[in-house]
């Protein structure tokens, strides 16, 4: 799942939620905000029982990303508005 919601200063607050056990073990969102570095984005778990990480950028940025399980299989998430040959993408 990705929520998108309005921050301040003409910026938006991105976050990605999964399931807290599926896929098993780390899941990071890696991406172009986050110069592509596994880690730097890990779903943390939450109380409600899923796993979630989020980033605040400018309105109207395009993000290019993809998830990185802990057995290092990349994979996508079906809400994003698009794919393209890094994976997915969302203008926010």
């Amino acid at each position: 799942m990705i929520r998108i919601v309005p921050a301040k200063d003409k910026h938006v607050r991105v976050t990605w939620a999964l399931p807290r056990h599926e896929p098993p073990g780390p899941v990071s969102v890696v991406g172009d905000f986050n110069g592509w570095t596994p880690g730097a984005t890990e779903l943390r778990a939450r109380s409600n029982g899923r796993r979630t990480a989020a980033v605040v950028v400018p309105r109207g940025t395009t993000l290019r990303f993809r998830y990185l399980g802990s057995d290092g299989h990349w994979f996508d998430d079906s809400d994003a508005a698009a794919q393209d040959d890094h994976g997915c993408v969302i203008t926010v």
